[in-house]
């Protein structure tokens, strides 16, 4: 219940935020500026030669990966909540992709160097691998 709720959390969220950006809204700051722009690849652009193939092979990346999960449930169970918000995060980034041909971005930070625009999606996933990483490293390790 946990992984399902976190990711229509995240999903409705990020959607929500990225609609406010669609329908216009504009901030420049100086140290940050509220922008919309449509990311035809990957981190930093990387894969945009991928056109049209790029959501269909994200899609069946993370699908895979959702099958995987569901045939470890140890696994699955015990990161719920992390798995959950990266699944609500990439399937939203996803859906821009089928929806706007490319991930709608709108953070970008400017002040004393530029770096890549991005979204609440993709703070979502890095968020959620600090916490896989976090709990697995909290473990107590068993005596080799």
């Amino acid at each position: 219940m946990t992984l399902l709720v976190s990711l229509c959390t995240i999903f409705i969220v990020d959607q929500f935020i990225k609609n406010i950006f669609l329908e216009g809204f504009r901030w420049r700051g100086e140290y940050f500026s509220l922008i919309l722009t449509y990311n035809k690849g990957v981190a930093f652009s990387m894969l945009s030669f991928l056109d049209e193939y790029l959501k269909y092979i994200q899609l069946f990346l993370v699908s895979g990966l959702g099958v995987y999960l569901l045939s470890e449930r140890a696994l699955l169970h015990k990161y719920a909540l992390p798995i959950g918000i990266i699944a609500g995060a990439a399937f939203s980034n996803i859906y821009d992709r089928f929806l706007h041909g490319g991930v709608v971005d709108y953070f970008f930070w400017h002040y004393g160097f530029e770096f890549a625009v991005f979204n609440f999606a993709d703070v979502m996933i890095d968020l959620g691998v600090v916490i896989i990483l976090w709990r697995s490293w909290r473990e107590p390790k068993c005596a080799q």
